[in-house]
């Protein structure tokens, strides 16, 4: 029988008072029922148990033990109530809380559930029989002896049909009759076709009893892996292969039929190799009709957003918080990009990731802080922003949004300009400048002075400031129409922002840093693609940069090797086992496709 972590009925004052059972059992097989407590216990009442035959109890007992650690003194006293019980039939089943007065006071204990296993239908033994003139010889013929049902590993898909990006979890669980007592050189298979995150299993993990295929098993898992497929149609998982060390009894032909063969029993370790068995998973295409601003996740999301606050002045900065929660392949979710408007000054934003991957799937957060300073005074809209995903409860497409904000700015000080109006990223900004001065009064002009506008040097000058002032305003205006236009902006600065996230990932390239590597490696990609072609970042996918870059009659050869080197820095960034020369190779690629995308596209 396997028993259970004890689950401690902790109350403030100390007193612990707790039930413990093993956690599965097999029909026919009695086993005992504890209540534990550090008090002395009185008036224990335990709940009608139905589906349990009591054979015996309660029987207590106590134990008491005392340390001296330090020259401090502590004692600790354990009192045992043992029922022994007798399952009925087979099912899973409840016990309810037992009740005890402790210190004067009534404390429950922890329910307990427990799982009948039917008898095994046949038994064959691990071990029998074995002679022969060498050791040797008996551990090959008991290796060869012990049948593919006395220990397997199996394969456990938690869903064998999904959609494209639809999470599913794999799970390897060991079953064994016999004694084991390690593992060698274990060959899990590579997950082609999938995105895999590990499950992190517990390190002290203990013995299960399970019933299967009418017979009753130790088991224990040894891994688990989330799997999200990247392709369609039926995908393949291979079968692995695992060295398991057995140790098996082997009997002693000189003393057969010897009374004391149960005192002088001989174990030999056989190796054994066995194989899980292979995976067919049946990937569906995702809908028709995606979105425009589909992030290419398939789960379940949330996005909820916060400011810091909408009344500032100017030079003070703001915060914009923005969570994104949910299951599903969070990572694969993309930073949505807010539109702030052109004198912002806007810093990159600070991406904090908290994920959980559980056999059930992965789930967490994914926080954005946008940082950014208004410089001039004025009522600011900051638009919303949106994100789509596919929704596995409902089977179709949603969008989730954030709230648009309206931010009015105070002058702040030592500044020289306002703005005034309400703006969005692509209106012009109205410059009331300070450029009427007072007159200064109280000043007589001499009689005797010369008349210097009766100068002719004096016209020529005039002349020359009337049109160096026009064409100042000129230059002037026309720069701030052109600096007005954020996608313009935008275009013209593509290629110097992509360079310089290429020198970013240059240098995580020479720490061979393969995650910040690949991640940058996609951000110059991305926003190269989202600043030229004027696409937001939160509307960026594979099918709309495809689209456009078609439109600007980028060839077919640009727009696959674009479209692969996404991919693989994608899939690279959760699972990097590419070699420096392989990553040295992708930078070069990337830089040879940004340029002939640069010098193919005229905007």
């Amino acid at each position: 029988m396997i028993a259970a972590p004890i689950q401690l009925a902790l109350a403030d004052d100390g007193v612990t008072f707790s039930a413990e059972a093993p956690r599965s059992v097999v029909m026919g097989q009695q086993f005992n029922l504890v209540y534990t407590s550090n008090n002395e216990t009185r008036d224990l009442r335990i709940p009608e148990i139905n589906n349990f035959e009591i054979l015996m109890g309660p029987s207590t007992s106590t134990m008491s033990s005392t340390t001296i650690i330090n020259g401090k003194y502590s004692s600790s006293v354990t009192y045992r109530f043992t029922y022994v019980l007798y399952p009925k039939k087979t099912g899973t089943f409840t016990i309810s809380p037992a009740t005890a007065s402790i210190r004067g006071k009534v404390y429950r204990s922890n329910g307990l559930t427990i799982k009948v296993l039917p008898p095994d239908k046949g038994s064959s033994s691990s071990s029998s029989g074995y002679q022969s003139s060498s050791r040797t010889q008996q551990s090959s013929a008991a290796s060869q002896h012990i049948s593919s049902d006395q220990i397997f590993i199996r394969a456990i898909p938690s869903k064998t049909s999904l959609y494209e990006q639809e999470g599913m979890t794999v799970t390897y669980k060991l079953y064994t009759r016999v004694d084991i007592t390690g593992f060698e050189n274990p060959k899990f298979p590579e997950f082609k076709g999938f995105m895999a995150q590990e499950v992190q299993l517990p390190q002290n993990q203990q013995w299960n009893l399970e019933n299967y295929n009418g017979a009753n098993y130790r088991t224990a898992v040894l891994k688990q892996t989330v799997l999200f497929p990247r392709e369609t149609g039926t995908l393949a998982i291979n079968k692995g292969s695992f060295d398991v060390l057995l140790r098996i009894k082997v009997n002693n032909g000189s003393r057969r039929g010897s009374i004391f063969d149960d005192f002088f029993d001989e174990y030999a370790d056989v190796k054994k190799t066995i194989f899980s068995n292979p995976v067919k998973i049946n990937v569906r295409p995702l809908p028709f009709g995606k979105p425009k601003d589909f992030s290419g996740v398939a789960g379940i999301l949330k996005m909820s957003s916060s400011i810091t606050s909408t009344q500032v002045k100017a030079n003070d900065a703001v915060t914009i918080k923005l969570t994104i929660s949910g299951s599903g392949n969070l990572k694969m979710v993309p930073t949505p990009e807010l539109t702030f408007p052109q004198d912002f000054e806007v810093y990159d934003p600070k991406v904090t990731n908290s994920f959980h991957n559980m056999a059930k799937g992965v789930s967490g957060t994914k926080t954005i802080d946008y940082l950014f300073i208004p410089r001039y005074a004025g009522t600011f809209q900051i638009p919303s922003t949106s994100l789509s995903y596919f929704d596995l409860s409902s089977g179709t497409y949603k969008t989730i949004k954030t709230p648009a904000y309206t931010l009015k700015v105070a002058k702040g000080s030592g500044n020289n300009q306002v703005v005034s109006g309400n703006f969005s990223d692509k209106e012009q900004l109205q410059l009331l400048g300070s450029d009427v001065r007072y007159l200064k009064t109280g000043f007589k002009v001499s009689k005797q002075a010369p008349l210097i506008y009766g100068q002719p040097w004096f016209w020529l000058l005039y002349v020359l400031l009337i049109i160096g002032s026009a064409a100042f305003i000129f230059i002037n205006r026309k720069k701030a129409k052109a600096n007005a236009d954020v996608s313009r902006v935008r275009n013209r600065k593509a290629n110097k922002v992509a360079v310089k996230r290429l020198k970013k990932a240059s240098a995580y390239l020479k720490e061979n840093n393969k995650e910040s590597f690949y991640d940058e490696l996609l951000k110059a990609l991305w926003g190269y693609t989202s600043d030229k072609l004027n696409i937001p970042l939160s509307r960026l996918t594979k099918e709309t940069v495809d689209s456009e870059l078609t439109t600007f009659n980028v060839s077919e050869d640009i727009r696959n090797e674009y479209a692969e080197i996404v991919q693989t820095c994608e899939f690279a960034r959760y699972a990097p086992v590419s070699s420096d020369h392989a990553m040295d190779d992708l930078y070069q690629k990337t830089i040879a496709v940004i340029n002939k995308m640069e010098n193919t596209i005229k905007k």
